[in-house]
């Protein structure tokens, strides 16, 4: 048999994290074994192991996929974060994202609401460098541009920018899981510019207000 070359072996590991995410959802993470994939998309249990040793491989891999995958479309519209406006942009893309790309929001409902999170699986999962680098991005993203506006004069220089970052990223996670919740119908982007513009305008000096 020839070997699979590299796109196919991608194709199949992305075939893989689908297949999971829709068990995960449909059966749960506990329950949910290898076994189970495999036969969902035809594969032997093997096949699965090649890829993943363990389903806290097949979790690290559905987060930082996810993640890579809409900041490079994110990117292409959004190539640099620096100022407050700039901020709000990159926010507003993402709740567009959330609101049309319907995988990404299947994932999310998972992870936010389904998924069944232990102590010992978080750990797992928090002492790899790039879910630490995923879990602290937006914090570091807000701290960036709030401490580019505090020098620009765009926001008053007394700014608290570690409780300020902190405030803004509990904003934004908040109103993400309203979004993400099965009943809301409303308009996910606009509810995240009018949200960032209310707190923004706190935070601007007495000259722009």
């Amino acid at each position: 048999m020839a070997r699979r070359t590299k796109e196919e072996a991608q194709q199949t590991r992305e075939t893989i994290l689908v297949a999971a995410l829709d068990m995960f959802c449909d059966k749960g993470y506990t329950r949910t074994t290898f076994d189970e994939i495999a036969k969902k998309i035809n594969l032997t249990k093997g096949a699965i192991y090649w890829h993943f040793r363990n389903k806290p491989d097949i979790i690290k891999a559905l987060i930082i996929e996810a993640f890579e995958r809409n900041q490079a479309v994110i990117n292409r519209e959004i190539s640099e974060v620096k100022t407050l406006n700039d901020l709000l942009q990159y926010f507003k893309y993402e709740a567009q994202m959330v609101q049309d790309v319907s995988i990404f929001r299947k994932f999310l409902f998972f992870v936010m609401y389904q998924m069944e999170w232990s102590e010992g699986l978080f750990n797992t999962l928090n002492i790899s460098g790039p879910i630490n680098q995923i879990k602290n991005f937006h914090q570091e993203m807000i701290t960036k541009v709030l401490t580019n506006s505090i020098e620009s004069g765009e926001i008053n220089k007394e700014t608290d920018v570690t409780t300020t970052a902190q405030i803004i990223a509990a904003l934004w996670d908040g109103i993400l899981h309203q979004a993400i919740g099965k009943n809301y119908h409303g308009d996910f982007p606009r509810l995240t510019e009018q949200s960032f513009q209310l707190i923004f305008k706190s935070l601007k000096t007495k000259e722009d207000n």
